[in-house]
């Protein structure tokens, strides 16, 4: 058995496609694998754990979530163990998400244990230190009571304010230089240092690829997860000798 990682799916009922062969393939290709690992921004916006609750939905969004979990669930319950990383889209996703999925939620950054070989796994983002005004939000929205007062709000008004955050994060991005939006050198040898790891797999940037480089005067490589399109899906597999592959995949 493998084990599998994923980044960067956005899903989002504005595309039903993607969402239709995404869960094909969890219920085909993910299935009987040791592990499934999501590194953050499974969903586009994820507005609060209680969407699940809700009956007449006419966005679209509670039926695509409740899909979602249902095929988690049933990928859990075959024997794949999930892990779920928050995201910068969509770092609301709680327990009762992660329960009904019969999913884990996992810190970002983590170490886990890949054949036998210590492992990295961040989303991504916070290694993007060259974009100031990012990580200000970063850590503004990591904050418990920022949290709390957002789910506090109508679900309307969470969806709103969703929608008027990704068209500011759209506008801000295109007139932000590429060198900003990618992650900083020095900090992905920080924080490889700091974890002991010659490994590290991320998503976020949307610019797959095996980066090789050296920790400490050894060789390293970073691994950057793709994001998905309605045709084209991304994995890193890795079999149960540890070694990792990035693949692209046709979906559908």
């Amino acid at each position: 058995m493998s084990t599998l990682l994923i980044s960067d799916l956005h899903l989002h009922p504005g595309a039903p496609e993607l969402s239709d062969r995404f869960l094909d393939w969890l219920d085909t290709r993910a299935r009987g694998n040791e592990a499934l690992f999501i590194l953050g921004d499974f969903f586009d916006a994820w507005i609060g754990d209680d969407l699940l609750d809700l009956g007449d939905d006419p966005t679209g969004h509670a039926r695509l979530a409740r899909r979602v979990v249902d095929a988690l669930r049933r990928l859990s319950d075959g024997g794949t163990a999930v892990y779920i990383m928050h995201g910068n889209r969509d770092f609301l996703i709680g327990e009762r998400f992660a329960g009904d999925a019969g999913a884990t939620l996992l810190a970002d950054p983590s170490v886990v244990s890949l054949g036998d070989q210590p492992v990295l796994l961040m989303h991504g983002d916070s290694l993007c230190t060259g974009d100031e005004a990012y990580q200000a939000f970063r850590t503004q929205a990591r904050e418990d009571r920022w949290q709390r007062q957002i789910l506090s709000l109508p679900i309307p008004e969470r969806l709103a304010l969703a929608h008027s955050l990704r068209e500011q994060s759209g506008e801000a991005t295109s007139n932000k230089a590429e060198a900003i939006m990618d992650v900083t050198p020095d900090e992905v040898v920080r924080v490889m240092q700091a974890h002991g790891v010659a490994t590290l797999i991320h998503g976020h940037t949307h610019r797959p690829a095996v980066h090789e480089l050296e920790v400490d005067g050894q060789p390293a490589r970073r691994m950057v997860l793709g994001d998905w399109q309605p045709g084209q899906g991304w994995e890193i597999e890795v079999n149960q000798a540890g070694h990792p592959e990035l693949k692209a995949f046709p979906l559908g």
